[in-house]
């Protein structure tokens, strides 16, 4: 494990500080689960991101499913004759 200095602002040290106690554990367990979890946010922020851009490369190119094709499968769930999802182009 490595050692990183970081510069706190005094109101946040005091929130680790009582927060760790609080929590029974250390200030560094705090701060690594605090940016273990800061990254795994910005990860999928960024997955999101990507995906959004596939889906408008996707909507450029007249690939998408039709509102009543979708109207259509989910009006259907429940039933004995329940639909498969739609798919582009139907």
């Amino acid at each position: 494990m490595t050692v990183t200095t970081v510069r706190l602002q005094p109101e946040v040290e005091s929130g680790i500080e009582a927060m760790a106690v609080q929590l029974h554990r250390s200030k560094s367990w705090l701060i690594n689960q605090a940016l273990r979890e800061f990254l795994l946010r910005q990860e999928r922020q960024h997955q999101r991101w990507q995906e959004t851009l596939q889906a408008i490369d996707s909507v450029a190119q007249g690939r998408v499913v039709s509102g009543e094709a979708v109207h259509e499968w989910l009006r259907s769930w429940g039933s004995e004759s329940e639909l498969p999802p739609p798919t582009a182009g139907q």
